[in-house]
């Protein structure tokens, strides 16, 4: 009877309390936690510089300034008569894109040389009606990153939303 209360006691250092044994497992988990989260960051760095490098990288982000004549539902980004991008905003996105936020729209690859950018905006206009307008621009692709921002702005003169594609260097 003896042996079997020997063999069953818990297994744990000399001297060391179980409570203190799971603190220090804890911290050992928490440090794992940290690498591994280090770890996936660098990937994704990496994984972004070989998929899209940046001699050929092309982003497009989408901004807004004011909004009191239109309410963005979606946006569809079309490169070179292709559909590159169609996305679906939520209220609390556009809520966001209202107060200053920017949204990465489309990363892809480019090659040099020029290309016509074309960007469709759904959503509601002057007077609660359904509003759907593109703006156009032909862009000059070289060496090096290329960085497009779809701006939707208010035009207060004539009462309707305004939608500028401007280039960034």
């Amino acid at each position: 009877m003896l042996a079997l209360l020997a063999v069953g006691a818990p297994p744990h250092a000399a001297g060391e309390e179980p409570a203190e044994a799971f603190r220090s497992l804890d911290q050992e988990v928490q440090a794992l936690k940290k690498e591994v989260l280090d770890l996936n960051r660098e990937l994704f760095v990496l994984e972004e510089e070989l998929l899209f490098p940046a001699n050929t990288q092309v982003a497009v982000f989408v901004s807004m300034d004011v909004g009191a004549f239109f309410a963005l539902d979606s946006v569809t980004l079309m490169i070179d008569d292709k559909e590159v991008a169609n996305y679906l905003y939520t209220e609390r996105e556009a809520q966001a894109l209202l107060k200053g936020g920017v949204h990465r729209l489309y990363i892809g690859n480019l090659k040099a040389g020029e290309h016509e950018l074309v960007a469709f905006f759904t959503g509601q206009g002057p007077n609660l009606r359904d509003y759907r307008r593109g703006a156009t621009v032909r862009l000059e692709k070289g060496v090096g990153a290329k960085y497009v921002e779809l701006k939707i702005s208010d035009r207060a003169v004539r009462a309707q939303p305004e939608f500028i594609i401007k280039e960034w260097e």
